[in-house]
């Protein structure tokens, strides 16, 4: 009988043989974990928002201080309000012309300088109507008081052309009213005349109306 030769049977296969590769799975290893992207857009989102609402409250805070600068710093200039008033108010209007001026107040974007010249009301009627010359009382003023309406009337009857503003009282002591005016004419711009009615307005107010009356208007 011939010899048989012996078939060793072949060796089971190692752990390490199960690898990725191929069909089979890997050992030891679990599914990745994927991490959700909706929590990291809600965060972008939040801190954008949050960026916007500080630029927003940043921008309109520059604004308005550019607004008060510019309101401060009068962008159209220093403008001169000449006003002539008749002796007897001089002290009273200059005070309260000086309490405008401390205040710098702005009109139409100019900052208006009050100053007062006292003139006897016969000499202002003359010089606006003619018969002298703008010259003797400095020339053509913005606003006028003297004490009483029968000036600011003749000055309307003889030449109407030169009333900016209808008169209006701002003080009454005995017979005299002092009625302020607001004039017209050449020099006499639209920031004159705001000026002249603004002045007249201030001089109604109360603190300013204690200075007149304290001095006898």
């Amino acid at each position: 009988m011939g010899r048989h030769s012996r078939v060793e049977p072949p060796a089971p296969p190692s752990p390490d043989s199960c690898t990725s590769t191929g069909t089979h799975r890997a050992i030891g290893r679990g599914p990745r974990r994927r991490i959700a992207a909706w929590p990291i857009a809600c965060a972008v989102l939040v801190a954008l928002l949050g960026l916007g609402w500080v630029g927003w409250n940043w921008a309109d805070d520059m604004l308005n201080r550019r607004a008060e600068a510019q309101a401060s710093s009068c962008p159209e200039g220093d403008t001169a309000l000449r006003v002539v008033v008749t002796p007897s108010a001089e002290k009273a209007v200059t005070t309260a012309a000086q309490n405008w001026n401390q205040a710098n107040t702005v009109v139409r974007a100019h900052c208006i300088r009050v100053d007062v010249d006292a003139v006897p009301s016969r000499t202002v009627l003359d010089a606006l109507t003619g018969k002298t010359g703008l010259d003797t009382i400095g020339g053509l003023p913005a606003g006028w008081i003297p004490e009483s309406s029968w000036w600011t009337s003749e000055l309307d009857n003889i030449d109407p052309r030169l009333v900016g503003s209808p008169a209006e009282s701002v003080a009454s002591s005995g017979s005299a009213d002092y009625p302020f005016i607001g004039l017209a004419g050449d020099g006499i711009d639209v920031v004159h005349k705001h000026a002249a009615q603004s002045f007249r307005a201030y001089l109604l107010e109360p603190a300013q109306q204690e200075i007149l009356t304290a001095s006898g208007m």
